[in-house]
């Protein structure tokens, strides 16, 4: 089954009709999610060969927030930030994933992903949409201690990923050890213990020769 930029996965084959409008609206927005397992990321899956999808990826998020949250360096609400990683993708569904290291496609990501935020959770009904698009933009601007663990756990992961593949994204062309560390620095912001044994993967992946010294 295919679908247009602008088509709604429902419209391809119309809920009955008779349904109360607001439970209509969620259930058209639940439909339309799920074509977030189509978007692939750039991160090799551990347990096969190939990429990992958007869906897979933030199920494995809210599994390490449940996880690891006893190394966070502020006490969190662990149902909120499951909410926040839960959410902070969605948005790809239009606006595409964005490469950690591809500086030329991060100058627009900001103006796609709210593009694509607000005609994504606009699919919802007011209230429920306001409070869907409050989450992805807790989640991005990073001010409380859950958005801050939520965007760690989103760098600590695709970096678990790239060490049990020897490298996986970090042997991008024109990508150093330095750049990685430069782009997993935000671990630090919520967890020193984690940063801390994110700089001993990156040092060691360096020292391998999994992820270059120099351009």
């Amino acid at each position: 089954m295919t679908t247009s930029d602008t088509e709604l996965l429902a419209d391809s084959n119309p809920l009955p009709s008779g349904l109360d409008a607001r439970l209509l609206d969620h259930l058209t927005f639940l439909i339309e999610v799920d074509k977030l397992k189509t978007v692939l990321r750039q991160s090799p899956l551990a347990a096969a060969d190939r990429r990992e999808n958007d869906a897979e990826h933030s199920w494995h998020l809210a599994l390490m927030v449940m996880t690891l949250a006893e190394y966070a360096d502020e006490p969190i609400d662990v149902g909120h930030t499951v909410k926040l990683v839960v959410v902070h993708d969605l948005v790809e569904i239009y606006a595409g994933d964005t490469p950690l290291y591809d500086t030329e496609a991060g100058v627009s990501q900001q103006e796609r992903e709210d593009a694509a935020a607000d005609r994504l959770f606009g699919l919802l009904p007011e209230d429920a949409g306001r409070a869907m698009r409050a989450l992805f933009d807790e989640f991005e601007a990073r001010e409380t201690p859950e958005a801050r663990f939520a965007k760690a756990m989103d760098r600590l992961q695709p970096l678990l990923l790239n060490w049990m593949a020897r490298g996986g994204t970090w042997r991008t062309p024109g990508v150093t050890a330095d750049d990685v560390r430069a782009r997993k620095a935000v671990i630090g912001d919520a967890s020193a213990p984690l940063w801390e044994a994110a700089q001993r993967l990156i040092d060691e992946g360096e020292r391998r020769g999994w992820a270059r010294t120099t351009r």
